[in-house]
């Protein structure tokens, strides 16, 4: 784990994103550490060196009290992180939307990471624009035929108001036969949120693995986010070793400051 801990930053050091001049930044998707509790996915968070985290409910339930969710935005300051969005949410009827509104609101979050059904698009598009805060609608490749890609989400949303956009899985992404890069390339002016990962396979079948050991061209994909000038938040989401991520998730982010570095 030595040098790959070096290279992810461990220790707080500056980040290479920052040093490197691109429009984006790196972070968290809390669910690489859903196996643990708040306190320590703030800290295996702050030991990567990265300043953005987006809270899966495992780190702040959806029925969290106003009470519980001041408690758990001071910790995330005390932490010297940012809580810019929350989610994965999925939305199945009006009163989920409604309260994913709230959530996001009380925990002065940003931007939703959601899932709406297609008949409640419209009735999303209402509630950002009541509250000012985006929502960016994620695609879960084949597993899951309602957003599989990027391109099929970009379609339901085409029409609606801007603060409705994409956040783009580059693993689904890639298992569901697209290339991530072509697809930030062709989708850059919805592109508001990016979960990061690889893949072994360009298929159903595919798994992640550690950025770098997996076959998507992560090179072309960072080249490609800077070109298009996305200026929204890489999330590290390390879906293996559930038990024990830390490990492939410094390697990961190791991985990811190294290309930035050298592009």
């Amino acid at each position: 784990m030595g040098a790959a801990v070096c290279a992810a930053g461990i220790g707080n050091r500056e980040s290479v994103a920052g040093s490197a001049k691109v429009p984006y930044e790196l972070g968290m998707a809390s669910y690489t550490f859903r196996e643990f509790p708040l306190d320590k996915t703030l800290e295996m968070t702050r030991r990567l060196g990265l300043k953005r985290i987006c809270f899966k409910d495992f780190h702040l339930k959806m029925d969290a009290t106003n009470e519980q969710i001041a408690d758990a935005v001071a910790k995330v300051k005390a932490a010297g992180l940012e809580l810019y969005a929350g989610g994965v949410i999925y939305m199945k009827n009006q009163a989920e939307v409604d309260r994913a509104f709230e959530y996001a609101k009380a925990a002065g979050m940003k931007m939703i990471i959601g899932v709406p059904t297609h008949e409640l698009l419209d009735y999303t598009n209402k509630k950002a624009q009541q509250y000012d805060i985006r929502v960016a609608v994620h695609n879960h490749g084949p597993d899951n035929p309602l957003y599989p890609t990027p391109q099929d989400a970009y379609e339901h949303i085409a029409r609606l108001d801007r603060r409705i956009g994409l956040c783009m899985d580059a693993g689904h992404t890639q298992r569901s036969g697209v290339d991530p890069s072509e697809a930030a390339r062709k989708l850059a002016d919805r592109l508001f949120d990016l979960h990061i990962k690889d893949t072994t396979e360009a298929s159903k079948k595919g798994t992640t693995i550690e950025i770098g050991r997996g076959i998507i061209d992560i090179p072309k994909l960072l080249r490609t986010l800077r070109e298009t000038n996305f200026t929204g938040t890489l999330a590290l989401e390390y879906e293996k070793d559930d038990k024990d991520p830390l490990p492939g998730a410094a390697e990961s982010i190791g991985y990811l400051r190294g290309v930035i570095a050298a592009l």
